[in-house]
């Protein structure tokens, strides 16, 4: 957590405030650090910074993931990686983590800083760190001119003091901050150092922004919106797909990818066609090397779930054959991170920004949103509702994977027109929960289906036929209550936006 400090502060004494710590004697360094970033600084606007300090070698620091929980909104959770390289250049392994933002940009130095850092550290009884309060001194380089000067105290807990649910907050920020605070620190402000260095232009939207919409706004705009959602959606989780730091980075970036693909299917009527079919090949392309992934990854998770309710005497066995499929995924990743990689990934990485920007839209799409989207909105509809009415008495495997699929397309397409379509929102909730169903239902046959195919032999393979019996209750029990939730679905079709 970061506080200001005016020039009359002074670090007050630590000492007792937390029950068995002890204060250990304050030291003063002085840094001198290299911030890098493309000239229109992508990275500080996606919240990530890339710096080098003498004596220390570079640091990467990523945004954390939408998701992550913020503690009161002004407590920092970053991750850091550190290399080593050159003095004068980003290393390459820390220029492939921020890919999908650098593209086919150049990182240079942005900001210099000089900090007198006093820095007084707090121990546990083994003499481990448990926090650090520091209070800099920053001075911005501009040559041999000092542009600007500011001071913060900041403190820093280390990850591990969170480990396994512990909030550290509480426990050990909250009476440091308070002690501070007390001393005439400033109120918490979260802005890193060289965000400050760098001023207003660092603080603007990322490259890609979803905006806000006019009530009267133009289809072409909101096609715009839902284009941007998703590709900053790719372009934010791309650098936890390539870390690993993030379990649903890879589930993410696939959902982005799946829903724009579902979205320029529902606006076709609006769009290029020219322009269209050959991004949605692309993502195509793309979405198939996440979807391999995420497969697995849920079909690991899921077993080893099931696998937590056989008998003790087999469950080494059955850590031993879910070990054949960690290293399918471990296969499948670094086939994965070479896609991302590639030129062709950079290439449609521009194209999406592109689109982001100006997708090409087709004259009726200035017409208003509120008139011609939700129309195009039922098409998916449409088909869910024939297909679902074209089903058997049991429909096979197969025909209810193809009503899942249509379901989430269902889904996409109320999500997309919802700012425009009252009614479109609750559509989409009870959508999703159609989808839901039927996914375990398929998660199901897809975990039966891996089960039988691995080359096992003995005791892994009883314990793969256990699983299987486990699985077909499962699918079983999906089989039995998907049509209350599909009459539900019909239900909220009919108390809502579309005939």
């Amino acid at each position: 957590m970061k506080l200001g400090a005016g020039p009359a502060f002074h670090l007050p004494d630590l000492a007792g405030i937390i029950e068995g710590v002890a204060v250990a004697p304050p030291e003063t360094v002085r840094m001198e650090t290299v911030y890098y970033d493309t000239p229109d600084l992508r990275l500080a606007r996606w919240g990530v910074s890339l710096r080098r300090r003498a004596g220390e070698g570079w640091t990467l620091k990523l945004a954390p993931p939408p998701s992550a929980p913020g503690k009161r909104g002004v407590v920092l959770e970053r991750d850091e990686l550190t290399f080593q390289g050159s003095a004068t250049k980003p290393p390459e392994a820390a220029l492939e983590v921020v890919r999908a933002y650098v593209r086919k940009a150049e990182l240079v130095p942005v900001a210099r800083l000089s900090t007198v850092r006093r820095r007084v550290r707090l121990v546990d009884a083994t003499g481990t760190r448990v926090a650090e309060v520091v209070d800099d001194e920053v001075s911005v380089r501009d040559g041999r001119r000092v542009a600007a000067r500011f001071r913060e105290i900041e403190v820093e807990v280390p990850s591990s003091n969170g480990a396994e649910g512990a909030d550290p907050t509480e426990g050990i920020i909250a009476p440091l901050v308070t002690r501070l605070r007390g001393a005439g620190a400033g109120a918490p402000d979260p802005t890193p150092k060289h965000i400050r260095a760098l001023g207003p232009r660092a603080i603007e939207p990322p490259e890609v922004s979803p905006q806000p919409l006019a009530p009267d706004a133009p289809a072409k705009d909101v096609i715009k919106n839902a284009v941007a959602e998703s590709v900053a959606a790719l372009l934010h989780h791309d650098p936890l797909v390539r870390t690993g730091r993030d379990p649903e980075a890879v589930h993410q970036a696939r959902v982005a990818t799946r829903k724009l693909r579902s979205n320029l299917r529902t606006f076709g009527p609006l769009l290029d066609p020219e322009w269209t079919e050959p991004l949605r090949s692309e993502l195509g392309w793309l979405a198939m090397g996440l979807g391999a992934v995420r497969d697995r990854e849920v079909l690991l998770e899921r077993l080893r779930v099931r696998a937590q309710s056989l008998p003790a005497s087999d469950q080494r066995s059955a850590a031993s054959l879910l070990q054949l499929l960690e290293g399918e995924i471990d296969e499948l990743r670094k086939k994965l991170l070479a896609d991302l990689d590639s030129q062709r990934y950079i290439d449609l990485l521009e194209r999406l920004v592109e689109a982001a920007h100006s997708p090409k839209t087709l004259p009726d799409a200035d017409q208003p949103a509120a008139s011609v989207l939700p129309a195009l909105a039922t098409t998916p509809w449409r088909r869910l509702r024939s297909a679902v009415r074209g089903l058997p008495e049991t429909p096979t495997d197969p025909e209810l994977h193809r009503i899942r699929i249509l379901a989430k397309r269902a889904r996409y397409a109320a999500e997309a027109v919802a700012p425009v379509a009252a009614g479109a929102a609750a559509f989409a909730r009870a959508a999703a929960k159609l989808q839901t169903i039927l996914g375990e239902h398929q998660d199901s046959v897809t975990a039966q289906a891996w089960l039988r195919s691995a080359k096992v032999s003995g005791k892994r393979a009883f314990v793969a036929g256990e699983l299987i019996a486990l699985e077909r209750l499962a699918a079983d029990d999906a089989r039995a209550r998907w049509r209350k939730v599909w009459d539900a679905l019909d239900r909220k079709r009919l108390r809502a936006w579309m005939p």
